[in-house]
């Protein structure tokens, strides 16, 4: 064993002069090349003798420390795949990128056009993606697959400054078989648009109450843009054209994310619709400073901006921006009666003219089986003129426990601020501090069967907007920035929606929050400190 004794021999020199003894043989990383005038007979390890094609590239093993740059600018057909056995080493990861001037594009008609299989330590970056036929059909750009059985998730995947489209699905981190994941992703800087399923989508094996796992640990997603993600008009059996999806995932910070204009071909017969950014099947998922607009859902259900879907718990959506959207711009949903729903919050949130292109829903939407320990705290919503039967301002149906809807601005005109079913009484759903303000004088909850006109009469009738004995709500006019109604078209308008006036200032409820519910945060959408007692709305007044 030659090598280990050299290890020894130089450790124990080290030690003798002082020095911290070398662990063990760390091999010399390569930097290979491929540009469009390379030559495979070449060696690939410069500009000047780089290999020609990504066929060649996939024959030469990528250590931990190594890197396979492409000449930026150039166009490549094929696929990149670092496997068992290669990388591994979050500390020392491969990286895959470009050279010289520009972004190397990587063109796939059959495959991934990079995946990353059972290994970790490897970063993408500075790269255009681009599918067509049987990936358009089949395939993820950038597919981040396990199938281990045994053992630590392989950790440090990072992909930043990509631009992927033509698959379908824009990039993909999933897991099979017994759900080990992948643990520390990131995904940065990058641009996922006409994918014809999906975005971003993680996923992993089926949540089980019982056993509740997550295949995947610590996700982070930075300033990513899911546009133009169409759907597929013949899946008749499942959603497609979403921004971004996290499921299976235990631990994702959501910030700065885009997602407008995707679901535009949904199939109209599938029995759930598209949504900008969601999460389901997951944990401890906060979703912050995005955006999401114009998307939309070719059947009667979803196309909403932000949600969290069925088996999530411990999450936030907080100081996002939904404008626009065919259903909610904010949405809680849990399919089964399990109990997994909850210590949930929506808060800080600005919703401008979303769900009205679907009858039953609204702005803000709380729905489905079994939802508990939701807090839909200090958000702005605004919905303007709509036909008739569009949704209201806030949609509550029946299946609540322990719901707080507390300290929110509702703007409307010719709208309801409410819709609730039946049944819903302040064991399930409790109001407290909202301001109601009808820009056209129509002041209308639809509270089960019976439909009010007032405030109080709504208070009187329903025992909602009460905290013990003392009563609450306002319907005063919040003197926003933009007007009575201010029209929201970008995030640039959304200082439009800042109160100019004191009316709302310290008027929000103060109490505490069902058991377990997280904070909701210390600064409005704008970042400004929150004072004591808060204000009303997701902006605190000037």
């Amino acid at each position: 064993m030659p090598g280990v004794a050299l290890v020894m021999t130089v450790g124990l020199a080290l030690a003798a002069t002082g020095c911290a003894a070398t662990p063990h043989y760390v091999p010399p990383a390569h930097t290979y090349y491929v540009a469009a005038d390379g030559d495979d007979s070449d060696d690939g390890t410069s500009a000047d003798t780089a290999w020609r094609t990504l066929a060649r590239a996939e024959r030469t093993a990528l250590r931990p420390g190594d890197r396979l740059l492409l000449e930026g600018g150039a166009r490549f057909r094929g696929t990149v795949t670092v496997g068992p056995g290669e990388a591994g080493d979050p500390q020392r990861p491969v990286v895959l990128g470009s050279f010289g001037t520009g972004r190397a594009v990587v063109d796939s008609a059959a495959r991934p056009a990079v995946t990353v299989h059972n290994t970790g330590g490897v970063e993408m970056r500075d790269l255009v993606l681009r599918g067509s036929g049987a990936s358009r059909a089949h395939d993820a750009g950038v597919n981040v697959y396990s199938d281990l059985r045994s053992g630590p998730r392989p950790a440090g995947v990072t992909v930043s400054g990509v631009d992927v489209s033509g698959f379908r699905v824009g990039l993909a981190i999933g897991a099979s078989g017994d759900g080990i994941g992948f643990r520390e992703v990131t995904v940065r800087r990058s641009t996922l648009h006409g994918n014809k399923d999906i975005g971003l989508l993680t996923w992993g094996p089926d949540y089980t109450p019982a056993r509740a796992a997550y295949a995947h640990e610590d996700v982070t997603v930075d300033s990513v843009v899911a546009y133009g993600n169409p759907g597929d008009p013949t899946a008749h059996d499942r959603h497609t054209g979403d921004g971004v999806v996290i499921g299976a995932v235990r631990g994702a910070t959501l910030r700065h994310v885009v997602a407008h204009d995707n679901g535009t071909r949904a199939a109209a017969d599938a029995p759930e619709g598209p949504v900008g950014v969601w999460a389901y099947d997951s944990t401890r998922v906060l979703i912050e400073q995005s955006v999401a607009y114009r998307n939309h859902t070719g059947s009667s259900v979803d196309g909403a901006g932000f949600g969290l879907d069925s088996n999530v718990s411990d999450s936030a959506l907080r100081r996002n921006l939904a404008f626009d959207n065919d259903g909610p711009g904010f949405y809680a949903y849990q399919r089964w009666v399990n109990g997994a729903h909850t210590r949930n919050t929506i808060s800080h949130n600005i919703s401008a003219d979303d769900g009205r292109s679907l009858p039953g829903h609204g702005a803000i939407a709380v729905y489905g089986e079994d939802i508990r320990q939701l807090a839909v705290v200090q958000n702005t919503v605004l919905l303007s003129r709509s036909s008739a039967g569009a949704g209201p301002a806030l949609r509550l149906q029946s299946g609540e426990r322990d719901v707080v809807v507390r300290n929110n601005l509702l703007v409307t005109e010719n709208t309801p601020f409410i819709v609730a079913d039946p049944g819903l009484t302040a064991s399930n759903v409790a109001l407290q501090g909202n301001n109601y303000r009808s820009v056209d004088g129509g002041w209308q909850v639809r509270w089960g069967e019976e439909s009010y006109g007032s405030l109080a009469a709504w208070r009187a009738g329903s025992g909602q907007e009460q905290a013990g004995v003392r009563a609450t709500g306002l319907d005063v006019d919040p003197c926003l920035t933009g007007g009575p109604l201010p029209a929201i078209r970008s995030a640039d308008d959304a200082p439009r929606t800042v109160p100019e006036c004191a009316a709302l200032a310290g008027k929000g409820v103060e109490t505490p929050l069902p058991g377990g519910v997280p904070d909701v945060g210390a600064v409005d959408y704008f970042g400004r400190t929150v004072g004591t007692p808060p204000q009303v709305g997701a902006a605190v007044p000037r």
